[in-house]
């Protein structure tokens, strides 16, 4: 058995970012840049008043009970078409170009007007309530960098830079095909002894959170040839995943089916809890996937596998996400496999304390369901007792 560390690194070894293709802003909410995101012009274009008053020169309001003459206004988006002078200014509202000659802006609050007059009732300094032009951002700047998934706000950031288009990598297609004689549909009939299908659900939903585009395969009865039919759609995808025929026994089907068909083994078996049986290998030239069958295996192994090789074919920087915190209860000693243990997560006075579930078997989705995050236990762990320091993955 190998090492979850030294699996991750074999995996996403295998492979490269994809091509990139263009996309417009609105459709580019949960891409991976491919580029970076350079603004077009800056932000404001111009120097802009922050608030409604009155443009003017500083120079002309050194002292309280100055009166000038208004001779224009400058309301956001109808600049005043003229240059102020001594003696003058100039009626602005928020988001208003600020006028050639002034620099600085009196609120209204602090003014009193009689017709084409203003009297300041403060002195004015030089740059007051001014937003200068590039004060967010700069023309040549990057707003997103290459790597980078955009998120609501970046569309909002990229948006104002004046970019209507961005160039993304495309989304990875992952070919899911589960397999299993026992295996029904939800509402379907079920032969004797057999069991719903429920992990590619959730699979498939992670695949298109994580940033890639699931192809589902269906349910593959235990056959030499059905299994061997994998084959027939590697052609569509960037990576092909099966969900199941992971074991001892299933495990030499998988090579006798898809060995003829260009099957390759790279290894198999993760010194892990739950998810131990799990084979990566190549298919033809396409890497291949496969997780345990057992419902919390399958999701806890494609939380640490697939989406290390769904980030590596986006070129993203994702990696799953540990934090610390505090055992709310006892744990005994690991043994040699690393452990993922589902756990309720509560805070107390500002710590994360988790708590992990009474019993982990790998059958058990509901557990899986409630939990908010895994207790990542090490090999060979010690007994460690409630107010310890832990690892923990977040779910969700």
């Amino acid at each position: 058995m190998i090492s979850v560390d030294e699996a991750v690194a074999r995996i996403t070894a295998a492979f490269a970012p994809l091509e990139p293709e263009t996309v417009a802003i609105g459709d580019a909410s949960g891409r991976v840049l491919a580029q970076d995101a350079i603004a077009r012009l800056s932000q404001p274009p111009f120097p802009v008043s922050s608030m409604d008053g009155y443009a003017l020169r500083a120079v002309d309001a050194a002292e309280v009970g100055t009166g000038l003459n208004v001779i224009g206004s400058s309301p956001a988006g109808h600049p005043f078409q003229g240059t102020v002078g001594a003696g003058q200014a100039v009626r602005i509202f928020t988001g208003g170009v600020v006028p050639d000659g002034t620099d600085t802006i009196v609120i209204q609050e602090d003014t009193s007007v009689s017709g084409s007059r203003v009297t300041l009732n403060i002195a004015a300094s030089p740059g007051r309530h001014i937003r200068a032009a590039g004060l967010d951002f700069k023309a040549g700047e990057a707003l997103a960098k290459s790597g980078h998934r955009l998120t609501a706000r970046d569309l909002s950031l990229i948006a104002a830079g004046d970019i209507a288009e961005v160039s993304v990598r495309r989304r990875p297609r992952i070919a899911v095909a589960a397999t299993g004689d026992e295996l029904s549909l939800p509402g379907a009939p079920r032969k004797p002894g057999g069991i719903v299908a429920s992990s590619g659900y959730a699979l498939c939903a992670m695949i298109g959170r994580w940033g890639g585009e699931a192809i589902d395969l269906g349910i593959l009865p235990d056959t030499q040839e059905a299994v061997a039919s994998i084959a027939d759609h590697a052609h569509r995808a960037d990576l092909i995943v099966t969900l199941g025929g992971a074991s001892v026994g299933e495990h030499d089907l998988v090579q006798k089916a898809l060995g003829p068909r260009g099957f390759e083994l790279d290894f198999w078996k993760i010194a892990m809890r739950p998810g131990k049986p799990l084979i990566f290998g190549r298919l033809g030239g396409i890497p291949l996937l496969g997780l345990p069958g057992n419902p919390v295996s399958t999701l806890v192994c494609a939380m640490l596998f697939l989406r290390p090789a769904i980030a590596a074919m986006l070129g993203a920087g994702d990696t799953v996400e540990t934090v610390a915190a505090r055992l709310a209860t006892d744990l005994k000693a690991n043994d040699g496999r690393q452990d993922y243990i589902r756990a309720r997560l509560v805070v107390r006075n500002g710590d994360r304390f988790v708590e992990p579930f009474g019993v982990q078997d790998s059958s058990m989705l509901s557990s899986l369901a409630r939990a908010d995050a895994l207790i990542v236990r090490p090999p060979h762990a010690p007994a460690a007792s409630a107010g310890t320091g832990v690892t923990i993955m977040l779910l969700d």
